[in-house]
């Protein structure tokens, strides 16, 4: 691995716990009720991981496709494990088919208001905008409206919060990995929430580009809209990650820093400053990705301080 470059770890939150992507495994680390850190880990497909992975807008669609599956597969370990926390003589915990179930309804859900809902609100509007550019835009604005009042809304749940907690130690641990630290916790502490990859940030770049993408379709008449809408989906997502990566592999330049900042803004809503239990889970989690990488032993299980 020596010759290879520098891999951009990543991850996210899930219940009580930090999932980080390595390069060829992910770690996820999980708080248990009795104060123990649950490790687990698995090699990451192949599929995701040959070099389709190099190839500019592929990469962006695959990145998607498997954050999505790794995502389930991280929340539904995690939930498990909640789960036998609350019954421990439970045999199984959630179903995958109620995890892929659920995710459905939530793309569904997220289509629909994020992307479908914002295209009725400004086709209604067409009368009085008169211009297919300034429905875009309009469109756009009230996409934007509301996934910052989705956000905003769910943010204050008692759960949620937790988990923007864990989200913010997972960020504060990359920082501190790419800045070649030791991961400890007064390391990490040393960072702050925001990250420039954060997927927060993506779902931001994803409403921009939107607006550029069906702007360029010279307003087709609404059954065309609707369906672009969905069919571009995964295009938007290919370019939005060009940017996001783009960002985030200059973020000491000035044009790196003006294409992240209002992602980094967008996070002050998703992460929340994590305690001390909060980050050593992150913690875990990337040495858990990092050793698994490397090919070393790793334990199944960090007893409770």
């Amino acid at each position: 691995m020596a010759d290879q470059a520098p891999h951009m770890y990543g991850g996210q939150a899930v219940i009580e716990g930090v999932m980080i992507r390595g390069r060829d495994h992910f770690g996820l680390a999980v708080r248990r009720e009795d104060g123990s850190i649950e490790l687990h880990h698995e090699p990451l497909s192949s599929f995701y991981n040959g070099r389709p992975r190099k190839w500019p807008l592929v990469r962006g669609f695959l990145t998607l496709l498997e954050t999505m599956l790794l995502g389930i597969k991280a929340l539904q370990l995690s939930a498990n494990m909640a789960s036998m926390d609350r019954d421990p003589d439970a045999e199984e915990g959630i179903p995958a088919w109620v995890m892929a179930t659920t995710l459905g309804i939530s793309l569904l859900f997220g289509i629909g208001l994020f992307f479908i809902t914002p295209l009725m609100i400004a086709w209604l509007l067409n009368p009085v905008l008169n211009s297919d550019l300034l429905s875009e835009i309009v469109e756009g604005v009230i996409r934007l409206a509301f996934l910052l009042g989705y956000i905003t809304l769910i943010g204050m749940l008692k759960d949620v919060k937790r988990v923007f907690a864990y989200h913010g130690a997972e960020h504060m641990t990359v920082h501190a990995l790419e800045a070649n630290l030791p991961l400890t916790v007064e390391n990490v502490r040393k960072f702050g929430t925001p990250h420039a990859r954060c997927g927060t940030a993506f779902l931001l770049t994803v409403v921009v580009v939107s607006v550029v993408v069906f702007a360029l379709l010279l307003g087709p008449p609404l059954e065309w809209r609707i369906a672009s809408r969905i069919l571009l989906l995964p295009v938007i997502a290919a370019v939005s990650y060009e940017f996001l990566r783009f960002s985030g592999t200059h973020q000491n330049a000035w044009f790196g820093k003006a294409i992240a900042q209002p992602g980094l803004w967008l996070q002050k809503l998703t992460t929340r400053e994590p305690d001390d239990a909060q980050i050593e889970v992150a913690i875990h989690a990337m040495e858990t990705a990092v050793a698994a990488d490397a090919g070393e032993t790793i334990a199944k299980q960090i007893p409770a301080s």
